[in-house]
C-alpha cells in the first residue's frame, strides 16, 4: 500500500498538487480489534502509524480493508450508515454484493460467487460427481459453500460429507474431520476457508499420511506460503485451486530494499514487523544473553531477506490492494477534474477538495473506469464488484522439492455472460502425484445399454445400473433413462441402438411353411390317387354303390381344401386375403355338401319302410346335384357379400416385439364367423344324420365312416378356436392351416381308404354277391 501511495505522489499527472497520506493498524485477525481499528481510522481518535506530515490522526474519508469478509461486513454494516466508503483487497464473500445492505462497499477482488461458478465449472468438466466439502466456520466459508451449492443444483454432483472448521476446540474437532475424510470414498475435496484455518487440518492431514485426495483450493490459501511449505507436499502436491490475477509491480522490489518507515521508532506495529523480518529486537537488554536477538537499528536491508514478506513472485493479494489504492486515487483525481456549473452535487457544485467528505469519494468510485500503469483496465459494477478473473493454479515440485505454483488456466468474465473456463490438462499434476485425473464418483456411470436407478435413500450420484427394457435404448455412458425407439424399430440385444423391426410372415422359405406345404402338397396327391384309383375301377360294384359321380366331386372338393392351404402361406397381400379365406369357405362347403347328400341318400334308402315306395325319386342324382349346388351356392353368396361391403386386407401388428408381424385382417368379423357358422351347420346336421343310419347293414353301412370322419372334423375345429387365440403371430396362421389339413385328412382317410382297402388289396370282396350278402 505505502508502495502504491509513493507512486502515485511521484505521478504528477494523477493528484497534482496533493499528497495521499495513509493510517494503518492492524487488526491482529479479531473481530473486536478490527472494528476498533476501522473507528479510530474514520474518527481520528486513536493514535495509529502516521505517514502523512500531519501532527495527529486525520479523520480517514475511505478505508482499504479489511481482508476478511466477516469483518469486512461487520465494518460495512457499522460505516455505511456515515456513507463512509471502503475498498476491500480480500472479502471476497458474495454477501458483500448486495448494494442495498452494503452501498459503501467495494473491492478489487472478485465475488465467491465467480469462484463459486468456477468451481462448479471444474467438477462437472472432470465429472467429479461425489465429492467431500470442507468450509471455515465464518462468513467467508458459509456463504461460498451456500453459492457452490445453488451452483450444483441439477446437477449430478452430489456432496458425500460436509464438515466445518471451527474456531475453538480444534483439538477434537480437527481429528474428527480428518478422519471422515479419511474414510469417504470421495477423492476430491472442495475447501472455503481461510488459510489459518486450513493451516491448522493440513498438519493433521499431513499427520495421518493422507496422499490420495484430490483438493480444490480458493483464492485465500491457493498461494499461500503458509501452507505450501515442502513437508506438505506429500500431502498436498497436485492441489488444484483459483487465485487471484496476477500482477508485476515493477519497482516493488527495489521499494523493499530500501524501506524506512517513518514510524519505525514509535509505532508497535511497524517494530514488530521489523523484528520478525531481520529477526532482531528493539528492547534494550540490559545484561545479553547468548540467546538474546540482536538489537534492531533501523538500518537493515532487505536485500538478503527471504521471507513471505519479502516474496514478489506471486503478487496476487499484493495486487488487489495495489488496485485499491489507485481506485481511490482515481476517484479523487475525478473529483480534481470537476468544473464548477458541472459538479454532480446540488446546483452543480463540486466538492471543496481542501475538506473531502466520505460520500463525495462515494460518489466519484461508482465511476471509476481507468487503467493502471500495470495495463489493467479496472472498474467497478453497480454493486461495486470489479471484473472476475482466476488464475487456475497446480501444485507441483519443483526441484529443490519446494511448490511450485503453476499456471494451467483460467477463469474470466470479462466476455460477458458466458464465462470463459479454460484449463490445459496437459500440464496437470493431479492429487497424489497422480498423471490421469483422478475419478471421484459413487457409482461408476453406467454403461450404454443400462439406465441409472437411483439407490434408496442415497443422494442422485448414487445409483445402479439396469437394463433398458425392450424396445428401449441409451447409447451413451451415464444415461438417466433409456430412449423408446421409433415406430418400426426395436432395440437390439445389447440395447445400445434401434434396428428396423423383422417383418414376420409365414413364408415358403423358413421350416415350417416347407412342412405344411408338403403336407398339403401330399394331400393332393394322395387325393388324385385315390381319384385315379375310383376312376380306373368305376365299373367295379363296389364303386358304383357308393355313386362314382358323387365320390368324384367329394375327392375334388377334398383337392380344393388341401389347395386352400397354400394359399395362407407367403407374403399377405389384398388377393391372397381375400382368396385364402373364401377359397376355404367354399371348398369345405363343397366338401360336406357332398358327404351330406351320401349321407341322406344312404339314411333314406334304409329307411324306406315300404317296399316299392317312389321316395328315392327325390333324392336322384339330379336332386343330389341341385342340393349341393344350393348349399354352396349359401356359401358363394355370403363370400361375394363379405368381398363387398368389408373384404379382409393385410394388416401389421407391432404391439411391444421386435417383429412386426403381417397377417390377414378379416375386415367384417360378421363375415368371419357366417362363414365359419355355416361350415360348422352343415358339419353338424352331417354328423348327427350319419349317427342315426350307424346300424345299417355293414356292407353298406359308410355312414359309420363318414360318423367318424365328422367326429374328427368336429373335434379339430372346435380345439382350433383356442389355439387360433393364444398363438402369437404366425404360428396363429399355422394353426389354421393345420385345422385346414386335419380336417381334411380326416375325410381323405375315413371316407376313402377302407373303399381302398377293398379295390387295391381285397378285390374278391368287390363283387355284387359280396355287396349284397346281408
Amino acid at each position: 500500500m505505502i508502495f502504491a501511495v509513493e507512486e502515485i505522489n511521484r505521478n504528477p499527472q494523477l493528484l497534482p498538487n496533493l499528497t495521499l497520506g495513509y493510517a494503518l493498524a492492524d487488526t491482529c485477525l479479531a473481530d473486536k480489534t478490527t472494528l476498533a481499528a476501522a473507528l479510530g481510522l474514520v474518527t481520528g481518535k486513536d493514535p495509529v502509524i502516521m505517514g502523512s506530515r500531519c501532527g495527529h490522526t486525520p479523520e480517514v474519508p475511505v478505508i482499504v480493508g479489511d481482508a476478511r469478509s466477516s469483518t469486512s461486513i461487520m465494518i460495512a454494516h457499522t460505516l455505511g450508515v456515515f456513507s463512509i466508503p471502503m475498498v476491500s483487497y480480500f472479502a471476497t464473500c458474495a454477501c458483500l454484493g448486495d448494494h442495498q445492505m452494503f452501498p459503501t462497499f467495494f473491492r478489487t477482488v472478485p465475488s465467491d460467487a465467480f469462484q463459486a461458478r468456477a468451481i462448479a465449472r471444474m467438477l462437472r468438466l472432470f465429472d467429479w460427481t461425489w465429492v467431500g466439502v470442507i468450509v471455515g466456520d465464518d462468513d467467508y466459508g458459509k456463504f461460498g459453500i451456500q453459492h457452490l451449492l445453488n451452483q450444483l443444483q441439477n446437477s449430478e454432483v452430489c456432496v458425500a460429507f460436509s464438515e466445518v472448521i471451527p474456531k475453538v476446540n480444534l483439538e477434537r474437532s480437527i481429528p474428527r474431520i480428518v478422519e471422515t475424510l479419511r474414510h469417504s470414498t470421495a477423492k476430491v475435496i472442495v475447501t472455503f476457508a481461510i488459510a489459518t484455518d486450513m493451516e491448522v487440518l493440513m498438519k493433521e492431514v499431513v499427520r495421518q499420511n493422507i496422499t490420495d485426495r484430490q483438493w480444490i483450493a480458493t483464492e485465500s490459501w491457493i498461494t499461500a506460503n503458509l501452507i505450501s511449505s515442502p513437508k506438505n507436499l506429500l500431502s498436498l502436491s497436485g492441489t488444484l485451486g483459483f487465485a487471484l490475477r496476477k500482477g508485476n509491480l515493477q519497482g516493488l522490489r527495489s521499494f523493499l530494499t530500501r524501506f524506512q518507515p517513518k514510524a519505525l521508532s514509535s509505532d508497535p506495529f511497524v517494530q514488530e514487523f521489523w523484528e520478525l523480518i531481520f529477526g532482531c529486537s528493539f528492547r534494550n537488554h540490559s545484561s545479553p544473553s547468548p540467546s538474546a536477538k540482536p538489537q534492531c537499528t533501523g538500518s537493515e536491508s532487505f536485500d538478503n531477506v527471504e521471507s513471505i514478506y519479502t516474496d514478489i513472485s506471486q503478487l496476487r493479494a499484493t495486487y488487489s490492494v495495489y488496485k485499491a489504492v489507485y481506485a481511490v486515487a482515481h476517484a479523487i483525481h475525478n473529483m480534481l477534474s470537476c468544473q464548477p456549473g458541472d459538479g454532480p452535487f446540488e446546483k452543480g457544485r463540486c466538492p471543496d477538495v481542501s475538506n473531502l467528505q466520505p460520500w463525495q469519494i462515494l460518489h466519484y468510485l461508482h465511476t471509476v473506469n481507468f487503467t493502471i500503469p500495470v495495463g489493467e483496465a479496472i472498474h467497478f459494477d453497480k454493486n461495486g464488484e470489479p471484473p472476475a478473473f482466476y488464475d487456475i493454479i497446480n501444485w507441483q515440485v519443483g526441484v529443490h522439492g519446494t511448490v511450485e505454483f503453476v499456471r494451467v488456466g483460467q477463469f474470466d468474465t470479462l466476455y460477458g455472460s458466458h464465462s470463459e473456463f479454460d484449463i490445459d490438462v496437459k500440464r496437470v499434476l493431479w492429487g497424489g502425484g497422480q498423471n490421469e485425473v483422478p475419478v471421484s464418483v459413487c457409482s461408476m456411470p453406467c454403461p450404454p445399454g443400462t439406465r441409472k436407478a437411483v439407490q434408496k435413500g442415497k443422494p442422485i450420484c448414487c445409483f445402479d445400473c439396469l437394463p433398458c427394457a425392450a424396445g428401449e435404448i441409451s447409447n451413451s455412458t451415464g444415461s438417466a433413462e433409456c430412449q423408446k425407439c421409433q415406430d418400426r424399430f426395436w432395440s437390439n440385444a445389447a440395447r445400445t441402438a434401434c434396428i428396423p423391426k423383422e417383418v414376420e410372415f409365414l413364408s415358403f422359405q423358413e421350416t415350417m411353411g416347407i412342412v405344411l406345404a408338403a403336407i398339403s402338397v401330399s394331400g393332393v396327391v394322395l387325393t388324385g390317387s385315390v381319384l385315379a384309383t375310383f376312376f380306373f375301377h368305376r365299373d367295379t360294384p363296389l364303386v358304383r354303390a357308393n355313386n362314382a359321380e358323387l365320390s368324384f366331386l367329394l375327392l375334388l372338393s377334398l383337392s380344393l381344401c388341401f389347395l386352400c392351404a397354400l394359399a395362407f402361406i407367403g407374403r399377405p397381400s389384398p388377393w391372397s386375403c381375400m382368396l385364402r379365406h373364401t377359397l376355404f369357405g367354399i371348398s369345405f362347403v363343397l366338401c360336406i355338401s357332398c358327404v351330406l347328400s351320401r349321407t341322406v341318400v344312404v339314411l333314406v334308402a334304409f329307411r324306406a319302410s315300404v317296399p316299392g315306395s317312389n321316395i328315392m325319386q327325390y333324392f336322384g342324382p339330379v336332386q343330389q346335384r341341385v342340393a349341393i349346388s344350393l348349399c354352396t351356392s349359401i356359401q358363394v353368396l355370403i363370400c361375394v357379400l363379405w368381398l363387398v361391403l368389408s373384404p379382409p386386407v393385410p394388416s401389421e401388428i407391432q404391439g411391444q416385439s421386435a417383429r412386426i408381424i403381417l397377417e390377414c385382417d378379416v375386415g367384417s368379423m360378421t363375415g368371419f364367423a357366417c362363414v365359419l357358422g355355416y361350415i360348422g351347420l352343415l358339419a353338424a346336421i352331417c354328423f348327427l344324420l350319419a349317427f342315426l343310419a350307424r346300424k345299417l347293414p355293414d356292407n353298406f353301412n359308410e355312414a359309420k365312416f363318414i360318423t367318424f370322419s365328422m367326429l374328427i372334423f368336429c373335434a379339430v375345429w372346435i380345439t382350433f378356436v383356442p389355439a387360433y387365440v393364444s398363438s402369437p403371430g404366425k404360428y396363429t396362421v399355422a394353426v389354421e392351416i393345420f385345422a385346414i389339413l386335419a380336417s381334411t385328412y380326416g375325410l381323405l382317410l375315413c371316407i376313402f381308404a377302407p373303399k381302398c382297402y377293398i379295390i387295391l388289396l381285397r378285390p374278391d370282396k368287390n363283387t355284387k354277391k359280396k355287396m349284397m350278402a346281408k
